[in-house]
């Protein structure tokens, strides 16, 4: 069973903290952020299953990180978490993105019940979604985003980019793209693989960073999983 990887998002440290430790406790997983601007970077890696959202953070507040997450492409499915209890609150924390909202205080094991409906919620789309950082890929209406922007995609190149996605941080040689993605025997006097790498790379890769398809000198390609928050390459800088 993989582990859960959690992103708490909490300006009172002691608060934090508190959370942290409960959820280090039932063997998850747990980054914090203290500030707005904080949370969005690290929840746009999108390494994380769930975010714990306060509202009221500095800087960038509850509600416009979790419009800012999801605007990015982020699917993370988001708890609020606010001592304001009222309904106009709780309307606007839904409809900025978020999946469901708890109340301070709240009971430890409510939250733990919340977070675990959640997942299981979700459970059913990652069957049917791949996500790395701010790139998704859809298996049911084979569309593909980054940073929120569709991209149109070939067949093979959609399953240049499925193959790269169910395994990312491996080397990856152009035998096993080949043999997995064309079903055929490598040709080493072709160079259709490296066409289609640059074909998938200037739809996905080439106006973003972090960049996510490294080739790997005298072997082949990895697909790396972003360390860093995504971000649009600025166009002067593209061009």
């Amino acid at each position: 069973m993989m582990t859960m990887r959690v992103l708490v998002i909490e300006d009172e440290q002691k608060m934090a903290d508190l959370i942290k430790r409960g959820l280090e406790e039932e063997g998850m997983e747990v980054e914090t952020a203290y500030d707005g601007d904080s949370g969005v970077e690290l929840g746009k890696t999108g390494r994380h299953d769930l975010i714990i959202l306060d509202l009221g953070l500095p800087g960038r507040d509850g509600l416009a990180v979790s419009r800012h997450l999801r605007d990015a492409g982020i699917k993370t499915p988001i708890l609020i978490l606010t001592a304001q209890d009222s309904t106009e609150m709780k309307v606007r924390g839904l409809d900025s993105g978020a999946d469901d909202y708890l109340t301070k205080p709240f009971a430890f094991a409510e939250m733990l019940a919340r977070l675990r409906a959640l997942l299981r919620r979700t459970q059913t789309e990652d069957t049917t979604r791949l996500q790395i950082g701010d790139l998704s890929l859809n298996l049911i209406n084979r569309r593909v985003s980054r940073g929120g922007s569709e991209a149109q995609l070939t067949n093979k190149e959609f399953a240049l980019l499925e193959f790269f996605m169910r395994h990312p941080d491996q080397i990856l040689s152009r035998e096993t793209l080949s043999e997995k993605v064309w079903e055929e025997t490598f040709d080493t006097l072709t160079n259709v693989i490296d066409v289609y790498i640059n074909y998938l790379r200037n739809k996905i890769d080439r106006q973003y960073e972090p960049k996510l398809i490294h080739t790997v000198r005298g072997i082949g390609y990895m697909f790396k999983t972003p360390q860093m928050p995504s971000r649009m390459v600025a166009e002067s800088k593209a061009s």
